[in-house]
């Protein structure tokens, strides 16, 4: 996948609190011609009561998988009354975190295109997502009180679009106070299990708790290298 442009997540007006105005500004600037491209990718790929599949893989190859999934959404946000767009549709929008700005500020990343083509382009952007095969909510534990000594996985849309791997997701937690729910901060260290490097991430970049049974043996093995690499070292200090 070629290079993208990370997508600014936040407000304008938190961007302007951040003095970050102008990576809003860039970050919107795309959104907008992400939204004209999707246009053109509808109108050229449907023909005989078709919307050909390319258009959708055309799109994400040019501005990645976040923001073409944050503009569809908005789209579908902008427009949640119409009923051409389907039920399931507007309930994977609703759990998107996209800042309701002034209205035209929004509206101007809305996807123009005839509502029943944008809601089968938003079907298909949807499968090239779940043929990541990407772990999610359903995938971690509902506890999530102590994630000390566990394996993490990390929010999708943290990560480069060409780091939108299960591998790449998950870490293994050594510590820090973002490790307890009940703690004001927000650090969580640990080690990337792929690779064996030293990560830190908010606990807000962080989905959960893996479930042991979805754990593949690779990052099992990893991990006992890295706890029996801990043991040694208690060991040594006694």
């Amino acid at each position: 996948m070629s290079k993208v442009e990370p997508t600014y997540r936040w407000s304008r007006t938190e961007a302007e609190a951040s003095g970050e105005i102008e990576l809003w500004l860039e970050s919107y600037r795309i959104n907008c011609d992400c939204a004209r491209f999707i246009e053109k990718q509808i109108s050229a790929n449907y023909a005989d009561n078709r919307l050909n599949e390319q258009g959708v893989k055309v799109a994400i190859e040019k501005y990645g998988f976040d923001r073409v999934n944050r503009v569809l959404a908005n789209t579908v946000t902008e427009n949640k009354t119409d009923g051409r767009y389907s039920a399931d549709n507007k309930k994977w929008a609703a759990g998107f975190n996209i800042p309701r700005e002034e209205n035209r500020y929004n509206y101007n990343y809305s996807v123009n295109s005839h509502p029943g083509l944008v809601d089968v382009f938003i079907n298909q952007a949807r499968k090239e997502w779940a043929n990541l095969n990407l772990y999610d909510f359903k995938s971690c534990y509902e506890d999530k009180t102590d994630y000390t000594g566990k394996v993490l996985a990390v929010r999708p849309d943290i990560l480069k679009d060409e780091y939108k791997t299960p591998a790449d997701q998950l870490f293994y937690a050594t510590g820090g106070f973002g490790c307890k729910s009940d703690s004001l901060g927000r650090k969580i260290y640990g080690v990337l299990l792929k690779d064996g490097e030293e990560c830190v991430f908010l606990r807000g970049e962080v989905i959960g708790a893996v479930k042991l049974e979805l754990i593949p043996d690779w990052a099992n093995k990893k991990v006992a290298e890295l706890t029996s690499g801990q043991t040694r070292k208690m060991e040594d200090l006694k």
